[in-house]
């Protein structure tokens, strides 16, 4: 079984919501092409972003002008990248990863809605020991593949473990060879709807009648603010 759970699901709705999402991705492509150069085909984090961006169908003159601001060709905003760790409701495990031009602004936001929900913000390590850091690409299934054939290609080109389920495969790499299973399986002809680094959580935790939907708005206010790029829980439910 796959470690993704509602993953998937939830990205779906996320992507709903294209004018924050294509705002979110902007600056991810942006801190990319800062830090590692405007060419894609030298920078893995950069074209790992351009594909999420061309995967939630953002439009092509919104990722060009983007790169351009990371590359300092246009002037654009400076971001910087900061990560949270909480406890949400009944005590499960929250990491927030943000890119903001406002470190004040933002922590302040944060932690108001872990205190909206009756959580709270920790210290750096509090719960990232919980969650695993790994690449994870999702391959949706057609009738013409052939599983047994994309598990080995996975494992010929780096990959550390693969799982099949109803309607996708899942393939998890280390954090370091992320670009390159990616790559190895791009040119072997496969397409991917999720491509992207992830904390996965060890074990989950189970939530019960309010603590649900405390979590559910606790989960809503994060990813509807501007600076926060991606929410990860070890909630069974998320």
């Amino acid at each position: 079984m796959g470690r993704i759970g509602n993953i998937v699901n939830r990205k779906a709705k996320q992507d709903a919501k294209k004018a924050g999402l294509f705002t979110k991705l902007g600056r991810y492509i942006m801190v990319a092409a800062r830090e590692g150069g405007s060419d894609p085909d030298y920078n893995s984090a950069l074209m790992g972003a351009i594909e999420k961006a061309k995967a939630a169908n953002m439009p092509l003159e919104n990722i060009e002008r983007a790169i351009k601001k990371g590359a300092g060709e246009l002037e654009g905003q400076v971001f910087t990248e900061v990560h949270y760790e909480g406890y949400g409701p009944g005590g499960v495990a929250v990491l927030v990863e943000c890119l903001t031009d406002n470190l004040n602004r933002t922590a302040g936001d944060v932690r108001s809605y872990f205190t909206k929900v009756g959580g709270n913000l920790g210290s750096h390590g509090c719960v990232s020991y919980l969650f695993d850091h790994l690449g994870v690409l999702v391959v949706d299934r057609d009738a013409t593949m052939d599983e047994d054939q994309l598990m080995m290609e996975a494992l010929d080109v780096g990959a550390d473990d693969f799982a099949s389920e109803e309607d996708h495969f899942e393939i998890y790499t280390s954090v370091a060879d992320f670009g390159a299973v990616r790559d190895g399986l791009k040119e072997l002809g496969y397409e991917f709807s999720m491509a992207e680094l992830r904390y996965l959580p060890q074990t989950t935790a189970s939530l019960t009648g309010d603590d649900i939907k405390k979590m559910e708005k606790l989960l809503d206010l994060l990813e509807d603010n501007d600076d926060v790029q991606n929410v990860f829980t070890n909630w069974e439910g998320a």
